[in-house]
Order: structure tokens, then sequence, then C-alpha cells
């Protein structure tokens, strides 16, 4: 084979490094060139096509958006999921698209236009959405194409966008049937505006923020007694133009004798009722409360139960409309001012108190949101307690088991959500998206709703219509992505195959936005289920803890670490040790860890493939039938038992756990241990030749490993099989080749206690030269107290001289050593006592003096620490993280000081 084939690069030996550059290009090129990632379904009847499929959708993407660290962590777990089921022999689906992203892509257009001195009103609407278009087939492939960067194994012929032919049918036929289920209205209720962006905003794209303002006290005069008030609290003086009513609680005693009465609206001498409203917090400033029902929603339903007037003083410029009598057409910010300069002129302005409050903020421009009424369409959810009900059935798809959410402590998040959920704006104010699919007939008023565009009223037959010039909610085509994907609302073969779909994975922080409407709206659509698993991930922060952001100037581009780091690390590093939900920390070390962990797996596989070439006796590598060898029994045991948890691991979504079983094993028993211990039998030629338990160990290692770090371990994989015997499944590429089960485990419990004796010995050893500053190239004496386990000791004797530097190494048994050894260290390791003479290798009176100095340290250290943990007030406001690290550091510090005392005791015997 010649370094232009595909994929592995299996002629001549392997480079001294791992260059991810020469690698991920051509291995992701050969992968798409063959079909691996294309799901096919069984032919047959639907109920004879055997495995049930694992079919993940991929979230999809702002159109126009650009690869983030968020992305990545999304699409390395997807992957991950999608690699290890496909190993399985199930039939997989993983389908990648985007979406419209209907305000953010408007907006980014829309800034262009301003930057070109022009603005969408100026083109017109057809115009402007042909302007998007254009925008989208420039800029619309980015994000897929640095997707495939990571080495994702999408199924991208089945790529789609939401504003394709198929998922558009299935937004008006959703639309459609809604509307005729009644479960669709038009209605003028309280909505959230932004000015900005101009359009209104569901409850979940407003980001509420604390902000420090003022609490204002106004008297509002009695109608019928313009010397006595009653006096109301407001952070918004400026919507009082507004008021239509004042509401007290029907017990309070303070106003209870005024409900019924009138006040003067100041300013605007408008009478207006007072109410009595159980809705009321007494608590809360004055006890009454000023009724705007145009611009607050508690208000508006104060003002429904009373049947208030409603009067918009804030128009959707952000404006003070003419219902504002003088202050029209007045900036709503400058208002305030103005309205509060009048009130103190009129003797009617109170106390002005410093207030914090949450102030809702377009999630989208962080401008201000404006809650006025509006004319706008709503999705009738319902509510939870109701079983026929939208909000009922995606509550109930939950609580019941249908759909299991990881990790479980998000499913009490969701259904508290849908306790208290209210209906869903769904109506834009934007040129970009869904049009909503309603006809308005200019000669009866009769609205035509209807899947597709009519030509003439279905009332009176008059061809005088007009569409409605709104668009829908993103987040309404977004929740039918899992079936009108697949071809709903045609019963399509992948329909009817791949739908319910297994694993919805995306970040908890959309939970509600994305997740609850997938629920809802596949249930609605389909009557299933749209997902059996909803697998939430967090999100991903700097290295401090703090949220990734560019005004913070300390986000990452996925891409230049891809660069630097090589795709593999990246995915390792983003997914290795984390659980579901948690959110991440993440920085360079962690970067340097994954990159330094592939650079083990690639030297330690060219050892073992450098030492195959020309290699003889390696039949029955790939099962090995007889394994003789203590040391090869037990690294096939722990890779076995590494194997069946890792399996345990992705069951149940702990994919981080996983791989840190797998690097665990990789790093430790495989490269520090056993290949170490190979190297000395390979050198002897005593005993069984490790070299196929060293090839079957790697070949099984590197397909547990796939999944996570694809492209190094294609690679690997290539070279190695290139070396061996064609032994078990023949084929072309790592990714199709059978996941490592255990089903019939080799386990091995005597060989793993005697090398873990050995192990330990050793390591108990190297400890004690670290410790005393004992050179490397120094050899110790030792003798090793077997205590019954003599046999094992001295066929593993070499193993201890080689790995911990030891000459001579004397073995005695049980009960016979250290009577005649010259003053030193005793190390148990039980049923082992090992005994290291130091006089004449060390100066035992200086090292003592240095330990001590050292014992020292340890302990003022532990005593700051301790006091610092026994803190309360450093308990109750530090970040559990913090806590967490400086408890593990006291328990780290105790440890050292048992460990130094042990060792100036043995010193100074």
């Amino acid at each position: 084979m010649t370094s232009s084939q595909t994929p592995g690069q299996t002629s001549g030996q392997m480079p001294s490094a791992y260059n991810a550059a020469d690698v991920e290009q051509r291995i992701y090129q050969d992968w798409q060139s063959k079909g691996y990632f294309k799901a096919v379904i069984p032919t047959g009847k639907k109920g004879d096509k055997g495995k049930e499929p694992y079919v993940i959708i991929m979230p999809p993407p702002n159109v126009t958006g650009e690869l983030h660290l968020g992305h990545a962590l999304e699409k390395a777990i997807e992957d991950a999921l999608t690699r290890w089921r496909r190993m399985t022999g199930v039939p997989t689906l993983w389908l990648p698209g985007t979406d419209h992203a209907g305000i953010a892509t408007q907006w980014a257009v829309e800034r262009q236009l301003t930057a070109e001195g022009t603005s969408r009103h100026d083109l017109g609407r057809d115009q402007f959405v042909e302007t998007v278009w254009e925008h989208v087939r420039k800029y619309g492939g980015i994000i897929h194409e640095q997707s495939r960067r990571l080495g994702i194994s999408a199924d991208w012929d089945r790529h789609k966008f939401t504003l394709d032919p198929g998922p558009s049918k299935a937004v008006r036929t959703t639309f459609v049937n809604l509307y005729n289920k009644g479960r669709i209205y038009r209605h003028e209720r309280i909505i959230n505006w932004c000015t900005r962006c101009a359009t209104a905003l569901s409850d979940l794209e407003v980001d509420y923020q604390d902000i420090d303002g003022k609490l204002y006290h106004i008297r509002y005069p009695l109608e019928d007694d313009p010397k006595s008030f009653i006096t109301v609290a407001t952070t918004r003086p400026e919507t009082m133009l507004g008021d239509t009513g004042v509401a007290v609680h029907p017990e309070d005693d303070r106003y209870r004798h005024l409900i019924g009465k009138n006040v003067l609206l100041p300013i605007m001498d408008r009478p207006i009722p007072i109410v009595g409203d159980e809705a009321l917090d007494r608590e809360f400033g004055t006890g009454a409360l000023k009724v705007t029902p145009a611009h607050d929603p508690v208000d508006f339903e104060i003002g429904e139960r009373h049947g208030l007037d409603v009067f918009n003083v804030i128009g959707l410029d952000g404006n003070l409309t003419a219902a504002a009598g003088k202050y029209a057409g007045v900036d709503r910010i400058d208002a305030r001012q103005k309205v509060v300069e009048e009130l103190d002129q009129l003797g009617l302005l109170g106390d002005v108190e410093d207030y914090r409050h949450s102030v809702g903020h377009c999630q989208r421009c962080s401008s201000v949101v404006e809650p006025l009424v509006s004319l706008q369409w709503f999705v009738n959810l319902g509510g939870h307690d109701q079983p026929d009900s939208i909000a009922g059935k995606a509550y109930a798809a939950v609580a019941n088991g249908d759909i299991k959410v990881v990790p479980e402590r998000f499913t009490r998040v969701y259904l508290n959500w849908l306790e208290n959920i209210r209906d869903w704006c769904i109506s834009r104010q934007l040129w970009w998206g869904h049009r909503i699919p309603v006809w308005y007939c200019s000669s009866c008023d009769h609205m035509t709703v209807t899947v597709e565009d009519p030509d003439k009223c279905e009332s009176c037959g008059g061809t005088d219509i007009q569409q409605d010039g709104d668009v829908l909610d993103t987040w309404f085509s977004s929740g039918l992505w899992p079936h009108s994907t697949l071809g709903w609302p045609e019963q399509t073969e992948d329909f009817e195959y791949f739908y319910p779909t297994a694993v919805l994975e995306t970040g908890y922080d959309i939970l509600f936005f994305w997740v609850a409407r997938m629920i809802m709206l596949g249930i609605e659509n389909t009557g299933q289920v749209p997902f059996r698993t909803v697998f939430l991930h967090g999100l991903i922060r700097d290295a401090t803890g703090a949220k990734m952001s560019k005004t913070r100037g300390n986000t990452l581009d996925p891409l230049e670490l891809c660069d630097k780091y090589g795709t593999d690390a990246l995915r390792f590093a983003l997914t290795t040790g984390t659980a579901p939900g948690n959110d991440l920390r993440f920085g360079e070390n962690r970067l340097e860890a994954a990159r330094n962990f592939a650079n083990k797996v690639w030297n330690a596989s060219r050892f073992v493939i450098s030492g195959l070439e020309g290699k003889s006796g390696l039949e029955g590598w790939y099962d090995l039938p007889k394994i003789e060898h203590r040391e090869d029994r037990w690294i096939v045991s722990r890779l076995d038992q590494v194997t069946a948890e890792v399996n345990e691991s992705l069951r149940n979504f702990e994919l981080g756990d996983a791989q840190q079983k797998i690097y665990d094993f990789i790093w430790n028993d495989y490269c520090d241990w056993y290949i170490e211990m190979a190297k000395l039998r390979l050198r002897s030629g005593n005993g069984p030749s490790p070299s196929p338990v060293l090839a079957h160990v790697l070949e099984r290692t590197l397909r547990l490993l796939h999944p996570f770090m694809p492209f190094i371990t294609e690679e690997i994989w290539q070279n190695l099989r290139s070396k061996l015997p064609k032994e078990g499944a023949q084929v072309a590429s790592i990714m199709v080749a059978d996941y490592p089960t255990a089903d019939s485990p080799r386990n091995d419990a005597q060989a793993e206690e005697e090398i873990g004796l050995v192990m330990q010995a050793i390591r108990a050893i190297r400890n004690t030269r670290a410790q005393l500053r004992i050179p490397a190239g120094q050899r110790l004496e030792a003798q090793v107290e077997a205590n019954g386990m003599q046999g094992p000791i001295e066929e593993e004797a070499e193993v201890i001289r080689a790995l911990s530097r030891i000459d001579p190494l004397h073995i005695v048994a049980d009960g016979s050593g250290g009577k005649d050894m010259p003053r030193g260290v005793t190390l148990v390791v039980n049923p082992l006592v090992v005994r290291l003479p130091l006089e004449g290798v060390v100066d035992l009176s200086a090292e003592q003096e240095r330990l001590r100095v050292e014992l020292d340290d340890c302990v003022k250290n532990m005593d700051r620490v301790e006091k610092l943990v026994s803190n309360p007030n450093f308990r109750e406001k530090a970040k559990p993280e913090v806590v967490e690290t400086e408890l593990a550091r006291l328990q780290d510090l105790k440890e050292r000081q048992q460990h130094l005392n042990e060792i100036l005791e043995q010193l100074a015997g």
C-alpha cells in the first residue's frame, strides 16, 4: 500500500509522531466515499426488519452560523453515540440539518443592508426575502463544512433545512390541523415585544436581568374627595398614562372601604375605578397596584377579570402613542423622567426608593422588552392536568416514563415548567421564515386557513385575498424536527422505519425552547413520542468557570484547536470525565492532556506494530484460544472488565465515565505496565511470546476508543491489521467493525491478585525512591518477604528488578526476612513485606532533617486549610467546587503527614 492509500497508511514504518493534519482529511474522505455514514433500511415488512433502528436527529444549527465549542461538544457526543451503535450492528441514522433561524438571520441581513445605506422596507418584502436567500446560499453551508472537520458521521445525503419543501409542508399541515381543532387562535393579548427586532417574543426568548432602578410612590386623588389619596408604587411611572384602574386586596383593611370608588388618574385627569382582586400582594409597595392592562401581564389578567379598558400608550417603536396625550412621540425611556418631574410639580410624587428588580431583555439583541397588547397568533396548550391538552400529553409522556430524561434531575425541571405553562405566542413580525398560512378576504372578512396557497376566498369566492404578513416562531418549525425531517406528513419509508427516534441530545439550556415543544408537537401530530430519551449536556465555561463570550474575550475557536491539537484531542478533551447535564470548565490544560493521550496511544501502537513485522507465531491473535502466562491472563482479564464497564457506561449515557475507563486502561494497565512487562519477555525470549496478546489487546482497545477518537484509531487499526494474519471479521474500516463486548468474560481473579501485588510492590519502591531522592540510575538492594506468595513473586522477580531498579533482590519465605538487614525502610504491601536497606545509599541524618522540615511545612498547610474549611462563612459563600477542592487538599495533606511520619519513624529505627 502506498501513502496515498486510505484510510490507513500501511506501508513501511509508522511515522515517529502522530500528525493529525496528514491523516484526518484523507480518512474522512474515504469514509464518505464508501458510504459508511449512510443509514440503510433493511428489506422486508416493517415487523420483519430485525433490530430496532438507532436514530438521532441532529439539533439544527443556524443556517448562517459558525461552529463554536458548544456545537463541537454536541457533535462529539452525538457522533460517539452514533459510532458506538453502528458498530454494534444496529441500523443507525444520524440526520443532519440546519435551521432558518428567523430573527437571527433576518437581523444579520438587515445589519448588512444598513451598512449599505438601505433597509428591508426600501427593498420591499419579496426583494428582501430574495436577498436573505442569497445570503443563505452564500454562507449557509459553512457550519456543516466546519462540522466535517470534527469527523462527524452524519448521513449527509439526508440533510434537511427547515425551509425545504418537506419541512415547510409539515409546518403548514401542523398549523392548519391545530387551527381546525381550535388549538390555534388569534387574539389581542399581552405579549413580549422587542422594539429593536420589531417582533413579538415568546416568554422563553426573554432573558431576565437584575438591574438597579427606582420604586416611585404616586398619589392618586379620590374622585369624590380630591384631598384624599390612595398611593401606589411602581418602577415604571411612564406607563401610568395608560392606567385604567387601581387594584387592592379585598381583605386589606386599609383599602376595602374604597373598592368601587374612582380615583382621578394624575396628568390624564381620567376617572378610573378601584377594584378588589385577590391576586394582589399586600406586602409589596403600598399594597395598592396601578393597573395598566396594555403593558403588564399581571395587570392584563386583572383587567380581563374586571372588564377594564386597554390603552396602548407605548407603541411598537418604543415611543409613546397618541393615547399618552401630551407625551405622544416621546421615547419611553425619556418619558419616565418627564412624567416623574410633572408628578413632582403637581405634588403627587411621594417617596422614591432605590430598588433592585428583574427586567426582561431580548435574548437576541439585549434590548429591554416591552410588554404590550397586540393582535397575535397563539397555540392553546391547555393545562398539564388536562389529559387531552397539548401540555397534558407532553407532561404525561415524561411523568409516565415514556420519555426518559438524562440526567434525571431535569425531569422535575421539565414538569415544573409545564405545570406553570401559558399559551404560546407563535407569530413573529418578520419577513424571513414560514409565513402564516392564513388569507384574509377584503370582501367578507373571512379567514381561509389552508396548506396550499388559495386563489380565492373559501367563503365568498372573492379573489381579493391577502396572506397574513407575519411568520411563525422559529421554534414552531424546529418543534417538528424529529418527524418533519423523516417525511411527515407523508407516510414515507423513512418516517415509518425511523420514527420515533432513539435519542434527542442537546444542551439543558434549550430544554423548554426546543425539547418540550418537540414533545408537544410530536405527540400531537403523530400520536407517538418523538424520542425515547432526552440526553442533556451542560454548558462550556472557561477554566475559571466564567461563561464564554466574545465580549469577555475568553472564547476558543474549535477549528483553530483542531489545527493545534488535532480533532481527536479536541473531542476527547470536551467529553472525558464529564457527567450528563454538568457544566464543563475548559482550557488549554485539558487539550494538552488529550493530545498527550493521543501521543501515548500512537507511541504504544507503534512499538507493538513494529514488533509484528515479519513475526511468526501470531496465529490465534484475534480470539486467543490459549492464554498461559500470568501477565497475559492479567491484561486480558482487565481488558474484558473494562469492556463490560465501558458498554454499561455507554448504555447509561455516561460517556465521560466510559472514556475515563478507556484512558486509565490504556495509559496505566496496557502502556505503563503490560507493555513494560512484555518488553522483558521479548528481550529474554523466556516463556510464551506476548506478541499475540499485545496485538489482541491493542486491536480491541482501538475499537473501544474509536467512537471518541475516530481518526487516530482508524489510522492505527489499519496499520495493525495489515501486519496480522487475517482473523476475525474482514471489514475495510474500524468504524464498521464490531464494537467489543464481554459476553463471555475471561476474568482471572488469581492473575489480577498476583500481578496486582507485584504492581503495588513496585509502586511502593518507586515512591520511596522519589521521596528520598534516590537517583533513577542507582540500583537498590531489596528483600521481599513473600508470606505465601513466594511462587508468583519469584516468577515475576525480573519484572520487580527491572521496573523498580532493584539489584540484588532477595525473596524469602514466611517470617524469615529482615533479621540481618541494615538500617532502612520497610514497606508493607499486604501480605508482602519489602525491606530496603539504605545505609550507604543516602545520608540518613541529612535525609531525616529534610523530611522534618517537609513535615513541618505539611502540618502548617494542613492547619491553614483545616481552619478554612471549618469556617461556616467560607462553606456558605464559596462555590461548591472550591470547597471540594480545599477538602481534597486537606485529605492529601493528612495522608502526606502520615506518610512522612512513617518514613521518619523507620529512618530513626
